[in-house]
């Protein structure tokens, strides 16, 4: 964790242990013990490759690896090595000795590197290994902490970031689409917990619209375990109804999302949240613009509105809904908003908007929508 404090770095750290420890009840992982030492957790566990795959959904985890645990006596370590070479390198192939050392001992890593692969090398001859040292196809990795050591072959990505509920909860406007699981994601990866809230626009939205939104909820959910699973579903569809009979069509899509916000800063107060997460990016549809931004974010008074997608192409949003596994749900059949206009307006004028909005009463709208809200747990 890149940060400068050692003593916030300490209690990321603390937090990030229990943060593993409910993932690994979740998963029903069994292991024998969890030691931790600065940047580095150790769980000692007979079942190596299951704990590390559960535990790369874990944020503030930057990578995993199944090592096996030897001491720091240099021929242990090389002995250890050549077994973990055998198992893991194929024949004809290349590899390569990497080492890190933190402590005292009689040999520096680049003896270590030399005499493992010097050993790989000679033990292994029947398997016509090579050495690349630049791209190799196989790495062994050796980690010596003192009297430890800890050999491994595999290192899998985690996701990085800080630990969840380092940082303040956020209320994240969840519509089911590719965009915001995503930026849920992106705030979820800095340490925020975050609590969806899906506007339901039936009957301008097909059924199947809700579901997927909870099914994505339910996929980001997998990325928070030991947390609230709740989502806020609010009927939408009064409200919008309401825009296209009453507003100027061409503004249809602001009123709509200007009274999302309002909602959002609402359910905010009642969850202590500091902040509304939404899957906007520049230019992404019509309401995207940065003039139409402008006049979006007047209308929450409370809340600051986050957009973790602002300067996104949608190649890269698809990328990272794919690696966190929302893309399929949210590309499901949708019959898209039936209340969306032809030639949307892309320049509104604040004034304008508020003035449509004062035929409405808003007020009201916001309040019907709180009290018939209901609370979905998935």
């Amino acid at each position: 964790m890149g940060i400068k404090s050692e003593w916030t770095r300490r209690g990321y750290e603390k937090l990030l242990m229990k943060n593993v420890e409910n993932t690994l009840r979740h998963r029903k992982n069994k292991y024998e013990k969890i030691l931790h030492k600065r940047g580095r957790i150790y769980i000692r566990t007979k079942n190596p490759d299951e704990v590390a795959s559960g535990l790369t959904r874990v944020f503030g985890i930057s990578s995993v690896s199944p090592a096996k645990e030897t001491s720091s006596d240099l021929v242990k370590i090389i002995k250890t090595s050549v077994k973990i070479a055998d198992a893991t390198i194929e024949k004809g192939s290349s590899f390569a000795v990497r080492c890190r050392r933190v402590g005292t001992h009689t040999y520096s890593s680049m003896d270590v590197c030399k005499e493992v692969g010097k050993q790989v090398l000679t033990k292994l001859k029947h398997k016509n290994l090579h050495v690349n040292l630049n791209n190799p196809d196989s790495t062994i990795t050796i980690e010596i902490r003192d009297a430890e050591a800890y050999v491994f072959a595999e290192t899998l990505h985690g996701p990085g970031g800080f630990p969840l509920g380092s940082q303040p909860k956020v209320i994240c406007l969840l519509s089911g689409g590719i965009d915001s699981p995503v930026a849920c994601w992106l705030v979820m990866r800095r340490g925020c917990v975050v609590v969806p809230v899906y506007l339901d626009a039936a009957p301008f939205a097909d059924e199947a619209d809700e579901q997927r939104a909870l099914d994505v909820a339910r996929a980001l959910f997998e990325w928070s375990i030991g947390y609230p699973r709740k989502v806020y579903v609010v009927p939408h569809g009064k409200n919008l109804d309401a825009f296209v009979r009453k507003a100027p069509r061409k503004i249809t899509c602001l009123l709509c999302k200007r009274i999302m916000y309002r909602v959002a800063e609402r359910i905010a107060e009642r969850e202590n949240a500091e902040g509304i997460v939404t899957g906007e990016a520049i230019g992404e549809q019509a309401s995207q613009t940065i003039t139409n931004l402008m006049v979006l974010n007047e209308a929450a008074a409370k809340c600051p509105i986050h957009r973790p997608l602002l300067g996104f192409d949608k190649v890269e949003t698809e990328n990272l809904a794919r690696r966190i596994g929302t893309f399929d749900i949210s590309t499901r059949k949708s019959g898209g908003c039936g209340g969306a206009p032809d030639q949307p307006s892309t320049r509104a004028k604040l004034d304008f908007v508020k003035e449509a909005e004062e035929k409405l009463d808003v007020k009201q709208l916001v309040e019907d929508s709180i009290e018939r809200a209901k609370v979905i747990t998935v």
